[in-house]
């Protein structure tokens, strides 16, 4: 049953005849056990669901997600009732409802007629995305100059919470002031004033063009918004990336879809993506202008879906040009030159059916024909009145219903038909599925199972900030001023308190001190039932003791369960009275227990109201690093999972354990020519990957702590192996020397990180045929744990005999193989890979078209494996000293190469493609340069670049003027730049139509730039380059050379260009780091290792903006203190054997962190007898060495060896010796440096203050150190189609059609949700952008609504105090002010605050920003005292991290001189306002609309001043007679606040007419034939002249110096 989407109903299944019964069942057997326990068809098939009219769920459920979710009638109101784990398990709650049709008028676009006045929301960076596309941009003046009404609010980087994190975006970092607003004062617009709005405006009003603050932030970290149009005219966006689409209403949201394959020729020039139309049903088929655009103004590029299998086109940046090439997979392939398909969606209506359950009321409960019976079950599993059941079936008219089969096939199934519930005997399997489902209900509220980490369990802690579900209109405040708030925070939220408590962290929910129906449920010790018991229907035993301490002992039989006379000591499995039995155990616990009737029906009652996103798993295990002390308690099901042989849930799948490889292979050979096959083909493999995550992580740790057989039992304890529920284990210690030229452990410890990136890296480029093993790295107790999937037969065979491409002992002997070749060829394009030849130990030539060390193996089942791809990329020279090398003198300068501790280091993927895009510009400059040399000289030969000279006595691509020269005549470049694409496609079709001199062009500026072809632009690079054993023939001895250059290149590259692009970005705050990890995830996307963070510092050093730099400093000092701490407690962990690790990590936090100086560590006190014991165990765990080394280390030899550590890894010199001269000489905090060291090893403490600071006692004990987790890496499968939804929507918000952008964002959300299920970091980002497009359209309770969601997933997915969270909570107090939910938007602030001072501290911009949002909330209740505080520190850190005449310090000014007029105290109002007058008036000139506003005030205030002093005047003079008019003291309205809020989050909203639109428009277009008429008169005028940097183009453009800006071209600076 497969899905599409239709516009009105989201996502249906399509007809049933498009699956036969025979193929439903060959996909079941062919990915058994995929969805693990409780697998159910409709979840393999796509999943089933209708929808349902009336339903008021908080989710909005519609349509099919992977499972759906049903709640009755009867339920409406009060959530989605989503069910347990298994049969009984979370499952994904459904998508938000569509907003067309869903709104009314409310979200309309045009409201007709031509009088009418149309509000344009323009949130900040909006006006300038737009005037930067469609006006031309002054590019000189500097970030300092912008408005602060719209400049851009820096966010917290994302990290991973975004989709397609990993691909390697450009910042958008915006350098110009604000064309639009110039603009519109240039047409008499009147961008000012307050504006009356709200929720009634919007319905006559349409959005004229809108950035979110949001896609700015977004883009900086890879979600890819679309491009800025460069001055001379947009660049075209790569033809990978492209997305071609009508431009007309909302082209993807069609119920008739079209996909239709591009013909294309093989010999065509360029590559030419696939196109899949959506159309609407009966649509236009052509493109329809639309209305309110400028016609003149040159269209961004609009979108396409890619269909079919290209998939490395999407880690493209969107952007830049696609250069010409010779190869790759843009070419169709064989067979699908041809192929249109059309597919028509049946829209099937849902209908309601009476549901008849023993011991209740009937109730209806709506239904859709293509969902399975099985979902009806597993409602009437999670509704709170059939909850207890789940051995049951269902009745139609006396007949009974199959599990699988689809509503839509039972016969005489329609509206009003009765399902009756029929109780089913029982079988040992259903009887302990029962129990567990039980147990399920009775800790449903209780949060172990997430401070534990089982069970895709986390924690979440929203609902204790807003009091419930932010939805439910009964809880809105509806008072505004009225209400008594309580505002006061705690005081160590407020700002300048030193004190960092930990205990708020988790603050205790009041749902969590459960109530409680048993003492015990457990199984009983008399199982299982003896032969005589088995034939009276005996099934198992149990043992209960009540809460009024009543002890009984429970039968569980097949026709269900009562109680028997067994006790403890004596076995009578007679009934006992009352002889009662029950179908359901729950039904039997109501009887004997009155306690456990009345909680467990509360109970109930809670966990229904509970927000579905609270409940559900999250794909991946999030562990927390810290929880409270817990009581213990018993519990059968956990007991049985630990003591069983439940590996994976196979008890709940035909046949045993999984076959791994089988379910990772199969998924990747599902269908997936068109969308729902590809949906369904990613929701598998996304599915396979989080089980086989699981297993691998549950495997490792087994295996670490000593309780799996090792399969060589014999060997030393560092070579084992283990196998373990079908997966291989190994440690990562080097066996046998086999990396003993490489760096021996050490290579061996870093090369599995290295072999999953390149697993990460051939997976997404995805080509069929070739496979990789399900790869899974787990760092554990000081070990580190390679879990890989088993090919078939590769344990019977020798591994010499099973290679048949690469080698195995690094490049001694080689072997190829002509489908490995071929299949590997079809890569080497996306990942930059150049096929080659080596000699193997004959003095053969061997081809390759990857580094030596990748095997190659034809497994039993005949698929072609790749593994040991740990030299995908490019080694880095850096770090790779290679005698009679030498290096560009950039690298040398920075004291490079140096030795590394191991010789695998490698350039990231981010890097080669930033490299590689930064050569194209390069080519293109040098190609353009010579034609317009030739234009100028018509009758001499092009000489500039003949010579052959190798690239490095050229221009070389380091050097950051290079690319800039000439960047004056940037119009004619543009038409230079244009020939020579034409040009390059011409040659690289070799039609034979260029001319020679043309040839010669490209011919030269291919050898410049180190291309493979001399026809066409092909940079690639030899990964077995300088790699130890591996040799060349003679006859490559050239291209050898070429080679070497271009490693060396790029390692200059990274130095002179990534780096100090990732500094000036940093300065400019494009990036706002706030923790090591986000840190980190800034670096890896500009492709710099964590290797170079030591240059990073000394890079920060150096800047002329050291002090706007001071927070980056901090983190990145934590950052490289931690990492060193973390590689010494590696070694050091190894040491210790298990009963020691509580003391041995306890004792290892002392030192590092504690202030006492000689902490003493506790040995275990039968360390001594042990010793003898252990000698005679041979088969050891890893950990079990009898070692008490770790028990003498003290602080001072710690920190001497951090400092040691970070000297030699990351050539930084700490200037510390113990960690309070750490704490004062770089102002760390000791609780960010204890959060990040746990996160990095996997350390679990206590909740409780620690007293870091005493020197009389250690901080932490033995008792405190709770648990260790595994630190796992694994692969993160995209959904690809969902992610070009995103885009797509983007690009149309961007674009300024709101409308449609959220509908394509909410198209979106429904495919995440097919692919991902509920809970993944790319639905969040989907859920954060939603709530701000309904916000910015009025919408304020669907904004609540989806940022509610967003921070529940982001609490859940990626932590409680992730970075990310924090913004989303900052998102939600804002939505909530503007919903008149005051105490709960402060609320949310303070908690805001308060995990940004745990995370970093207080001096931190984002601080700035928070403490205005709190400032200026407090100032709407009438807080002065409070608000100053905030505000006036607000304005301190703007003031270091923007500098004193930035415009963010005007409006800080501006705000803190509100708060001062409330107050009354006009002097110190006055003399902030004369400040931000001054800067206003420096930085934007007199005439500044801002500037006279700021006059205004100041006028305002000094009359009030002067009114004041009159007054206190007379009181002098005339006592207590004085006749004293009344002063006005207004208190501000919560319009004003509200627009101020919006203000500083980065939200304008500018009030335009119609006529001021026709002006605008008119003034625009203008504009634009102005430039075009300047740029046709410099093409005729100027000779050459270089290209202006590219619309999106990789990171390192964003890190040259800005272009100079052009003075001919019209400028919008008055």
């Amino acid at each position: 049953m497969f899905l599409l989407h239709s516009r009105t109903h989201g996502l249906w299944p399509l007809a049933a005849s498009s699956v036969s019964p025979g193929e439903r069942l060959g996909f079941l057997l062919a990915a058994r056990g995929l969805l693990g326990r409780g697998a159910r068809a409709c979840q393999l098939l796509g999943g089933a669901g209708g929808l349902r009219h009336g339903c008021s769920c908080p989710l909005g459920v519609r349509g099919p997600i992977p499972p759906p979710t049903r709640t009755s009638a009867s339920q409406e109101g009060k959530g989605c009732q989503v069910t347990c784990r298994g049969q009984h398990e979370p499952e994904a709650p459904g998508q938000p409802l569509d907003p067309v049709g869903g709104r009314g008028a409310r979200c309309s676009w045009w409201t007709g007629g031509s009088h009418f006045m149309a509000w344009a929301w323009v949130c900040a960076s909006c006006c300038r995305q737009l005037a930067e596309v469609v006006l031309p941009t002054p590019s000189g003046v500097g970030a300092e100059e912008r408005t602060p009404l719209l400049g851009p609010v820096p966010s917290i980087l994302r990290g991973p919470g975004t989709p397609n994190a990993e691909s390697s975006c450009p910042p958008s970092s915006f350098t110009s002031s604000d064309p639009l607003l110039e603009a519109c004062r240039k047409v008499g617009l009147s961008t000012g004033g307050t504006s009356t709005w709200g929720p009634g405006a919007t319905e006559a009003s349409w959005p004229a063009t809108v950035l979110l603050a949001d896609l700015e932030q977004d883009a900086r970290q890879g979600e890819c918004a679309l491009p800025r149009a460069a001055p001379a005219g947009l660049a075209p966006l790569k033809p990978e990336a492209s997305w071609i689409s009508s431009s007309g209403p909302t082209s993807c949201m069609g119920a008739r879809v079209e996909t239709e394959a591009g013909t294309r020729g093989t010999g065509s020039a360029g590559p030419e993506p696939e196109t899949w139309p959506l159309r609407c049903h009966g649509g236009p088929m052509t493109s329809e202008p639309r209305r309110g655009q400028p016609p003149t103004t040159p269209e961004l590029p609009s979108v396409m879906l890619l269909n079919g299998d290209c998939p490395e086109g999407l880690k493209k940046e969107a952007g830049a040009p696609e250069p010409p090439r010779e190869n790759g997979l843009d070419e169709a392939e064989p067979g699908e030159e041809t192929t249109g398909q059309e597919v028509i969606v049946i829209q099937d209506t849902g209908f309601s059916v009476k549901i008849l359950a023993p011991g209740i009321e009937p109730f209806s409960l709506q239904v859709s024909p293509q969902e399975m019976v099985q979902e009806i079950h597993q409602v009437l599993m999670d509704r709170e009145d059939t909850c207890h059941r789940t051995c049951f079936s269902l009745h139609l008219d006396g007949n009974m219903l199959d599990h699988f089969s689809e509503l839509r096939s039972v016969e005489g199934l329609q509206e009003g038909s009765v399902l009756r519930v029929v109780e089913e005997p029982y079988t040992v399997r259903e009887a302990r599925i029962h129990v567990r489902h039980v147990r399920d209900l009775l800790k449903s509220l209780d949060p172990s199972d997430a401070f534990n980490g089982v069970d895709c369990n986390s924690l979440s802690f929203l609902s204790v900030f807003t009091d419930g579900d932010l939805g439910d209109s009964g809880k809105r405040k509806k008072g505004l001023e009225m209400d008594p708030i309580d505002c006061t925070p705690p005081e160590y939220i407020l700002p300048g308190s030193r004190e960092r408590p930990l205990c708020p962290l988790q603050p205790q929910n009041r749902d969590w001190k459960p109530l409680q129906c048993l003492k015990v449920l457990t199984m009983s010790g008399w199982n299982p039932p003896p032969g005589n018991r088995k034939m009276h229907g005996d099934l198992m035993y149990l043992f209960v003791i009540t809460a009024e301490d009543r002890q009984v002992s429970i039968t569980a039989s097949t026709r269900g369960f009562y109680l028997n006379q067994s006790t403890a000591y004596h076995f009578n499995p007679k009934p006992a009275s009352p002889r009662f039995l029950s179908h359901s155990l729950v039904e039997l616990l109501n009887q004997i227990s009155p306690t456990f009737k009345k909680n467990f029906a509360a109970l109930q009652k809670k966990r229904v109201q509970r927000h579905p996103f609270e409940r559900i798993a999250t794909p991946f295990q999030v562990y927390s690093w810290t929880a409270p002390q817990a009581e213990h308690a018993m519990d059968c099901v956990r007991a049985e999972d630990a003591y069983t042989s439940r590996l994976g849930y196979e008890e709940h799948i035909p046949g045993q354990t999984r076959d791994w490889n089988e379910e990772l292979q199969t998924t990747r050979e599902l269908p997936r020519k068109n969308l729902p096959e590809r949906l369904l083909r990613e929701r598998a493999i996304f599915k396979v990957h989080s089980d086989f995550t699981a297993a691998a992580t549950r495997g490792a740790m087994a295996v670490i702590d000593g309780n799996v057989m090792a399969i060589n039992p014999s060997e030393e304890t560092k070579m084992q192996m283990f196998i373990w529920n079908n997966i291989f284990f190994s440690l990562g210690f080097d066996v046998r020397d086999h990396y003993k030229d490489f760096g021996g452990d050490v290579a061996a410890y870093v090369a599995p990180t290295n072999d999953l990136n390149g697993v990460r890296t051939y997976n997404a480029v995805d080509v069929e045929g070739l496979y990789t093993l399900g790869t899974v790295v787990v760092d554990y107790r000081g070990y580190r744990v390679t879990a890989q999937s088993i090919i078939p037969g590769i344990l019977e065979r020798d591994q010499e005999q099973s290679v048949i491409y690469g080698s195995i002992d690094f490049g001694k002997t080689v072997v190829s193989h002509p489908r490995y070749l071929e299949l590997l060829e079809r890569t080497s394009r996306p990942l930059k890979i150049l096929r080659h030849r080596v000699l193997n130990d004959r003095d053969e030539e061997v081809e390759l078209c990857s580094s030596v060390e990748c095997k190659g193996i034809i497994g039993n089942d005949g698929r072609h494996y790749i593994l040991d791809l740990l030299r995908t990329f490019p080694p880095d020279l850096n770090f790779l000293p290679v005698p009679g090398e030498v290096l560009p003198e950039e690298c040398t300068r920075a004291g490079f190469p140096r030795a590394h501790r191991h010789k695998l280091c490698c350039l990231r993927q981010e890097l080669v493609d930033a490299f590689v895009e930064h050569r194209y510009l390069l080519f293109m400059k040098l190609a353009a340069l010579q034609l317009m040399q030739q234009k100028a000289s018509k009758t001499e030969n092009p000489t500039s670049l003949e010579n052959g000279s190798p690239p490095s006595s050229e221009s070389k691509p380091e050097d950051p003027p290079a690319p800039e020269a000439g960047s004056k005549e940037e119009g004619s470049s543009a038409s230079g730049l244009a020939k020579v694409k034409e040009l390059a496609e011409t040659i690289a079709s070799d039609d034979g139509t260029a001319d020679p001199r043309s040839r010669e062009v490209i011919r030269n500026a291919c050898k410049a730039v180190g291309s493979i072809s001399s026809t066409a632009f092909d940079v690639r690079f030899n990964p077995d380059i300088f790699s130890p054993g591996v040799r060349f023939p003679e006859s490559c001895q050239e291209e050898v050379r070429d080679q070497k250059q271009l490693l060396k290149d790029a390692a200059a590259f990274l130095l002179s260009c990534q780096i100090p692009g990732l500094v000036k970005d940093c300065a400019d705050h494009a990036v706002l780091p706030m923790d090591g990890a986000t840190l980190a995830e800034v670096m890896r996307q500009r492709g710099i290792n964590m290797r170079y963070l030591g240059k990073v510092l000394d890079l920060v050093l150096r800047s002329p903006a050291r002090e706007q730099l001071d927070h980056i400093y901090k983190i990145g000092i934590g950052e490289l203190i931690t990492r060193s701490a973390k590689h010494i407690f590696k070694t050091y962990l190894q040491g210790v054997e298990l009963s020691g690790l509580s003391a041995a990590i306890s004792h290892f936090l002392n030192c590092f962190l504690s202030s006492y100086p000689n902490p003493v560590a506790h040995l275990p006190a039968d360390e001594l007898v042990s010793k003898k014991r252990n000698r005679r165990r041979r088969n050891r765990p890893p950990g079990a060495a009898d070692n008490t080394a770790w028990a003498v280390m003290t602080p001072q030899e710690l920190w001497k060896n951090i400092c040691q550590e970070a000297k030699n890894y990351f050539d930084f010199s700490l200037e510390c010796e113990t960690v309070d001269q750490a704490v004062e000489i770089y102002g760390l905090q000791k609780i960010t440096l204890l959060r990040e060291i746990s996160l990095k090893t996997g350390i679990q403490i206590l909740l409780k203050e620690y007293s870091f600071d005493s020197r009389h006692k250690p901080a932490f004990t033995e008792e405190d150190v709770l648990n260790i987790f595994p630190v796992v890496k694994h692969v993160n499968p995209k959904a690809s189609d969902a992610f070009h939804f995103f885009q797509s929507g983007q690009a149309k918000v961007q674009q300024g059609f709101l409308k449609e952008g959220c509908e394509l964002i909410n198209e979106a959300l429904n495919l995440f949700n097919n692919v991902y299920g509920a809970m993944h970091v790319e639905i969040c980002a989907c859920l954060r952008l939603l709530a701000r497009l309904h916000y910015i359209m009025g919408d304020y309770a669907e904004a609540l609504s989806n940022q509610q969601k967003a921070v529940l997933m982001s609490e859940r997915v990626l932590g409680i105090e992730h970075p990310s969270t924090i913004q989303e909570y900052m998102h939600l107090a804002l939505y909530c002010f503007a919903s008149s939910q005051l105490s709960t938007a402060l609320s949310l602030l303070y908690r805001a605050r308060y995990l940004t001072l745990l995370v970093f501290g207080e001096d931190h911009p984002e601080m700035a920003l928070l403490d205005n949002n709190i400032g200026l909330v407090l100032h709407g209740v009438m807080e002065y005292d409070l608000s100053l505080r905030f505000l006036e520190n607000a304005l301190a850190v703007s003031t270091k991290y923007h500098g004193p005449k930035s415009l963010k310090v005007a409006l800080s000014h501006h705000l803190v001189a509100r708060v001062y007029e409330s107050k009354a105290e006009f002097r110190s109002a006055l003399q902030h306002e004369k400040e931000g007058y001054t800067i206003y008036k420096t930085q934007l000139g007199e005439d500044h609309e801002k500037t006279k506003e700021s006059s205004e005030y100041l006028k305002c205030l000094t009359q009030q001043a002067v009114a004041l002093q009159r007054t206190m005047n007379e009181i002098y003079r005339n006592g207590s007679s004085a006749n004293i008019p009344p002063l006005k003291f207004t208190a501000p309205s919560m319009a004003s606040v509200l627009e101020q809020l919006n203000v500083i989050n980065g939200i304008l909203f500018i009030p335009l007419s119609q006529k001021d639109l026709e002006n605008l428009k008119a003034e625009v277009a203008r504009r634009h034939q102005l430039q075009e008429a300047i740029k046709n008169r410099d093409k005729a005028e100027e000779p050459m002249a270089t290209e202006p940097e590219p619309a999106g183009a990789s990171e390192d453009a964003a890190s040259q110096p800005p272009a100079a800006k052009d003075p001919s071209s019209p400028s919008l600076q008055e």
